[in-house]
């Protein structure tokens, strides 16, 4: 194997609204919740009630089918709301922060000198076991399996993602500790997936007790699914855990300093962003002290995440457990004068009919991109964009027509265990026939999860 893997199929989406490489002023947290909606896979139940006062690391939820796995709180303070939706589904969770800043104490320890179920039962009731998911069927990892290796995605290659590196930085000890932790949960080992073509900061660099591999080439080039299917492909039967490297580092202050310190840092990216930079914040953090001010006046989408992969959000709402950054971009409601039919150049396309092909072979153009579909759904027929941009060795098309006709054995035969949702995003965004791709696989899973376990 090359020391470098090239991913060739893909393509990079250069927005304009990326955000600069240095910090903000500090912006205050008054209240963060849980969004059960980020946990695919679990089967929630309440351990409070409104007015209840709580500290960070204090359990708000749990997990029914496996009682261990608690969902924590991220600050101190009292339980402001149970958010529900139909039929009584709890939506969020929302504590009021207060100025104490109080932490359950669960116990320093060296990860290494634990045996593997001490390290699971410390991650499982402080909260952070939820930074874990699986595969196959991207759910919450389960405490009765251990996986043949587990997979850490060390750069971000989304439009307008932030540098892994500054998000990181000044966490050595607390990075290296988390890692040792994960090593004490898989047969195999950790992987750390690096970006060829640019520095990675010193946190990646000097981590020890990993295995490396060098990645270059376009989105998703980053996604840690494309890692695994580089490097050590998921077969029937066969159990993957994935975590972002910011999690690890809430792990390791969870073993160095035993509690569960949910700190994280955050960039503030998108066209309709004032100030584009880096902020420290909490997990689950009310959007609504980094949004007010700091946007145009135009109808705006806030996104909780990335433009491919994250959560419609309004100015209320709050971050999501597993994104690390908040994106603004505008409400595509206009409609287009004759549509595809003028050939604009700041038009994104991977098509040759339209300029932006021919600007990307020669340059590294930039896209201000709202939300508009530009067509509604059509005849989902078979065109090769899907190929181009989606380098795992599946036919994605097929995959797609056997999950929308609930054929399971074609499924399982195209390779539903090796993907996820966000490894078909940029699917979505190429597709003529407006197909909701990544919704349509989250169903698939669903579906395998239910019916063979």
């Amino acid at each position: 194997m090359s020391d470098v893997i090239k991913i060739k199929r893909g393509v990079d989406i250069n927005l304009v609204g990326k955000a600069e490489e240095e910090f903000a002023a500090p912006v205050s947290v008054e209240t963060a919740a849980i969004k059960p909606t980020d946990f695919k896979g679990v089967r929630f139940k309440l351990s409070v009630k409104e007015g209840d006062e709580v500290k960070a690391g204090t359990p708000l939820l749990y997990n029914k089918d496996d009682e261990a796995v608690k969902f924590t709180s991220p600050v101190s303070g009292e339980v402001a709301q149970v958010v529900r939706g139909a039929k009584r589904k709890i939506l969020e969770v929302r504590v009021l922060a207060d100025k104490k800043n109080e932490f359950e104490d669960f116990g320093s320890a060296d990860p290494v000198a634990l045996e593997r179920e001490q390290v699971v039962e410390k991650m499982a009731a402080s909260g952070c076991w939820t930074f874990l998911k699986q595969r196959p069927y991207n759910i919450v990892a389960e405490t009765s399996k251990t996986p043949k290796a587990i997979f850490i995605s060390g750069f971000d290659s989304a439009p307008l993602a932030p540098d892994l590196g500054v998000l990181l930085d000044g966490n050595e000890k607390e990075f290296q500790t988390g890692i040792n932790a994960l090593a004490k949960l898989t047969s195999g080992q950790v992987h750390l997936g690096l970006n060829a073509s640019k520095p990675v900061g010193r946190v990646l660099s000097s981590v020890k007790g990993v295995k490396v591999s060098k990645y270059e080439g376009p989105h998703p080039a980053g996604l840690v699914g494309v890692q695994i299917a580089k490097n050590d492909p998921i077969n029937k039967g066969e159990t993957v855990w994935t975590i972002n490297p910011e999690h690890v580092v809430i792990i390791g202050r969870l073993f160095l300093e035993g509690k569960f310190d949910a700190r994280i840092n955050i960039a503030m990216a998108g066209s309709e962003v004032k100030e584009r930079k880096y902020y420290a914040t909490i997990l689950g953090a009310a959007v609504k002290n980094f949004i007010e001010g700091n946007t145009s006046d135009k109808k705006n989408r806030i996104i909780s995440g990335n433009v491919l992969t994250g959560t419609k959000i309004d100015s209320e709402g709050y971050l999501g457990t597993y994104d690390r950054q908040i994106t603004v971009i505008p409400e595509g409601e206009d409609p287009e004068m004759f549509g595809w039919l003028i050939p604009k150049p700041d038009k994104f396309s991977i098509s040759r009919a339209l300029p932006s092909w021919f600007q990307r072979q020669i340059g590294n153009p930039t896209y201000e991109l709202d939300t508009n579909l530009h067509g509604e759904r059509r005849a989902f027929v078979v065109t090769g964009q899907y190929e181009e941009v989606f380098p795992f060795d599946i036919y994605p098309v097929q995959l797609i027509k056997a999950i929308m006709t609930n054929d399971i054995e074609r499924m399982e035969n195209l390779g539903i265990y090796e993907v996820v949702e966000e490894d078909f995003a940029l699917c979505e965004v190429v597709c003529t026939s407006k197909i909701p791709v990544q919704e349509t696989v989250r169903k698939g899973l669903a579906l395998m999860k239910e019916e063979v376990g």
